[in-house]
């Protein structure tokens, strides 16, 4: 094996999906906490699950409810957090994923000063890692952005979420600053597209002209701004510290030798690309403005914009990777789930119960493509198999088929490493069960650690080692060298 030395493994979580706790220490509502749990649709529906109107908001905002609106009760890591970490530090990890809900510090996202009791709770977060000699790599916006601003400015379409947001992150670079050299400013920031509401904080029957795509494309550009801005402040602020793109690997292979196969997979690979561009190159690729001009999309720039973007380019990409995807020019192809979006079924692949298919090569192939292509060093900050669970009499659960699934997918990562790729850290998704971000599910999980808790809240909230729990320990023990 050839992992660094110094590699960081660890895992992943996201605070709007394991905090809960959505109205103590002062924490203002997000889009995360209006996703509704539709247990009715089927589980590759991701229209029908991220798909919000007004009416579902004015809704959800007079309601109470914890059953039907899971993200606001998370698995309790609000005031689990230290017992959480200490089994995390159990496992050996050398780092964690985590988000700060941008609501806990600003809970409109309008005020000036950040909020107390949010820095104190983070500050105890933070302060609970060094004790454990866990090394944070935090996400400043994972899904989860302030309610008041989509409502009030139709989110990211308004410029005004640029200064909002970097008043934010300089807030959290001046709290958190001492315990955090690893930064992300956007999850998975080429999302917009795929789920307007919970990434940009758009409103399809809100947005003005009624054009969401156009909304979509703007959105992006001022979060691209916001990002660079932040970067370039904390280059300033702490110039020891590092601040990366996220990125979703969608990697997309062609269904057949067909030309028109081909072309089709390569279009979206390009697409993919196209929010890594701009971040680590700091300039829109000539292919993608062309491609927004064809569509007759105008991205509306303030003077500076194009000199902001390429200040304030990413230190390291990361990117998530769950899957491959297959293209074909025939609509009659059948089709296939995959992490919130949809592509024809590869018949060489097995796949999850959840529809997802499994794919470490594709895991190699994304690799030896990003860093061809970006040179600067790579994380995968997010893998994982998602699988229903089953409890045996004697309390313990036997996860093979995640074992299974992490292990080929870290053999992938070593034999890219060994290829020359610049690789210095993997934190699989999620350590801990949660609430799946594109259905609100808990039956759906991910975790080393079990969490008893059912999809309508039931249960007693008892962590659990699963087997993959001891297995995960072998593996960072040994830095990858052991995954029998």
């Amino acid at each position: 094996m050839s992992f660094k030395a110094d590699f960081l493994w660890g895992g992943a979580i996201a605070a709007n999906q394991v905090e809960g706790a959505w109205r103590e220490g002062g924490k203002g509502i997000s889009v995360a906490d209006v996703a509704k749990f539709k247990p009715h649709l089927d589980v590759s529906d991701y229209a029908g699950h991220n798909a919000v109107t007004y009416e579902d908001i004015i809704q959800a905002e007079k309601s109470s409810d914890e059953t039907y609106y899971p993200k606001r009760r998370g698995i309790d890591f609000y005031h689990h957090y230290e017992d959480d970490i200490a089994l995390f530090a159990e496992m050996g990890f050398k780092t964690l994923r985590i988000s700060i809900a941008w609501t806990r510090l600003f809970p409109t996202g309008e005020e000036i000063e950040p909020n107390p009791q949010g820095v104190a709770y983070y500050q105890s977060v933070f302060k609970a890692l060094k004790k454990h000699h866990i090394e944070p790599i935090v996400t400043l916006l994972h899904y989860e952005m302030p309610l008041y601003l989509s409502k009030k400015y139709h989110g990211w379409l308004d410029r005004r979420l640029i200064d909002f947001f970097v008043t934010y992150a300089q807030a959290a670079f001046e709290s958190f600053g001492e315990y955090v050299k690893y930064w992300l400013t956007f999850n998975e920031i080429d999302s917009v597209g795929r789920h307007p509401f919970i990434t940009a904080g758009l409103i399809p029957d809100q947005i003005p002209d009624d054009n969401l795509e156009s909304a979509v494309y703007q959105s992006l550009h001022h979060q691209y701004v916001a990002a660079a801005k932040a970067t370039t402040l904390l280059h300033q602020m702490s110039p020891s510290s590092r601040m990366g793109s996220m990125l979703t690997k969608l990697t997309t292979y062609p269904n057949t030798a067909n030309p028109d196969d081909v072309l089709l997979a390569l279009q979206r690979n390009l697409d993919n690309y196209a929010p890594a561009d701009v971040q680590v190159f700091g300039t829109y690729p000539p292919l993608y403005e062309r491609y927004l001009k064809n569509k007759g999309i105008e991205i509306k720039k303030g003077k500076d914009d194009d000199a902001v973007l390429k200040k304030g380019t990413a230190d390291y990409l990361a990117f998530s990777y769950y899957m491959s995807r297959t293209e074909s020019a025939d609509p009659t192809k059948e089709k296939a789930a995959g992490n919130t979006i949809m592509s024809v079924k590869n018949p060489y692949l097995a796949s999850t119960e959840w529809g997802w298919q499994i794919d470490p090569v594709g895991l190699e192939i994304s690799l030896l493509e990003l860093y061809d292509r970006y040179r600067v060093p790579l994380i995968v900050v997010e893998n994982g198999m998602g699988a229903t669970d089953k409890t045996n009499v004697d309390g313990t659960i036997n996860d093979d088929y995640r074992i299974n699934y992490l292990k080929a997918h870290i053999a992938a990562m070593s034999r890219a490493v060994s290829q020359g790729v610049d690789l210095f850290g993997f934190t699989s998704w999620a350590p801990i069960d949660s609430i799946s971000v594109s259905t609100s599910q808990m039956s759906k999980r991910y975790g080393f650690i079990y969490v008893d808790q059912d999809d309508y809240g039931k249960g007693t909230r008892k962590r659990s080692k699963k087997a993959s729990f001891y297995w995960y320990k072998k593996v960072i023990a040994s830095n990858g060298a052991d995954l029998d």
